[in-house]
């Protein structure tokens, strides 16, 4: 990868990402209006002495999977307008190569999550009073590295569809079954085998898992250190792939 080629893809893709205000809303407001719900949810919810409440145990694993869903969806339905408007081709005659190209989106897409995790974190801790044992930032950091994954799948989700109804689809295949295996409603080590060695394999359990340390522990442990890894790995590979399978133009 060239560096500076990469740093013009970030630029050009944030300058894109700035004047769409829809996306800039979707990115920015949904997720801490869904954590308004999520609150109200479980405001009225008992909570047993000496442990967290509902919403403190949701509401933390929520601020790691809504930047996955949103860049997920943002990413992919982005990266195939790139291609059917003849934008991709363009862009690949010159001395930009794929790696570039989606990396650069990554890292773009990555620093608009950082502002849309630092947002939704603010006002889970400010305004609906979520506690943490762990520092705030660094679940701010993993959402962070959560969204980047949901970019990476994004795009490379993105190559195997030929319209915006297409990309979407992708959606149940890809980001649904992550959301119900990844511990969330229940818990890992109480799924059926054959479940849990499927979650072993999903990198958004690793994420949980990784925000769940932070809410039970004051100090980084090794385990949220390993499980942090896991995501990132899973995020660069799913570049790498998206950039072997990237095509200039739909068919």
């Amino acid at each position: 990868m060239n560096a500076r080629i990469l740093t013009a893809t970030t630029g050009r893709v944030l300058r894109q990402l700035r004047h769409d205000r829809r996306t800039v809303a979707l990115l920015v407001l949904v997720p801490a209006l869904l954590l308004t719900l999520v609150y109200y949810m479980y405001a009225d919810q008992p909570t047993p002495p000496g442990q967290p409440s509902m919403f403190d145990r949701v509401a933390l694993v929520m601020l790691g999977v809504f930047p996955f869903v949103i860049m997920f969806l943002v990413t992919s339905i982005a990266m195939l307008r790139e291609r059917t408007s003849g934008t991709l081709e363009r862009l690949l005659t010159t001395p930009l190569g794929r790696l570039d190209l989606l990396f650069g989106y990554g890292i773009a897409f990555g620093l608009a999550a950082a502002g849309q995790a630092a947002i939704a974190a603010g006002v889970a801790y400010r305004v609906f009073g979520l506690t943490t044992a762990g520092s705030s930032a660094l679940v701010i950091a993993i959402a962070v590295v959560d969204a980047v994954l949901g970019v990476a799948l994004g795009l490379l989700c993105s190559a195997f569809a030929r319209t915006e109804f297409q990309a979407v689809q992708f959606m149940p295949v890809v980001v649904i079954p992550q959301l119900l295996l990844c511990g969330l409603f229940v818990a890992r080590d109480e799924m059926a085998g054959w479940l849990q060695a499927v979650s072993d394999a999903l990198p958004l359990s690793y994420a949980v898992e990784a925000l769940q340390e932070v809410g039970t522990h004051a100090e980084p442990t090794a385990t949220m250190w390993r499980d942090l890894g896991v995501v990132a790995g899973a995020a660069v590979l799913a570049l790498a792939l998206a950039a072997a399978t990237l095509r200039r133009r739909s068919g």
